[in-house]
């Protein structure tokens, strides 16, 4: 195994978590942004007003992205193990 193959490997792995990673962050973030706007016009300060819309934004997104999600890391994780012969040596 050289240099080059593992920051290959490192590389791939860091895009792949980044791509997966991506649309649940932000929308949480902007689903947040929104919850804590609404909280400081109106002076509610209710707990369940910010936990409750970020994890329905959740599910929401994972039905959405999740195939897209899984058939990416399964992509990744084949290519990885069908090209474990070629790291090695």
């Amino acid at each position: 195994m050289n240099k080059m193959s593992l920051e290959n490997i490192f590389f791939d792995a860091i895009k792949i978590l980044f791509l997966l990673s991506c649309p649940l962050l932000f929308s949480i973030l902007f689903v947040g942004l929104i919850i804590s706007i609404f909280q400081a016009a109106t002076q509610i300060n209710e707990q369940t007003l910010s936990f409750v819309p970020k994890i329905i934004i959740v599910f929401i997104i994972l039905f959405f992205f999740g195939s897209w999600m899984i058939d990416l890391l399964v992509n990744y994780i084949h290519d990885l193990f069908k090209n474990i012969i070629y790291i090695i040596y």
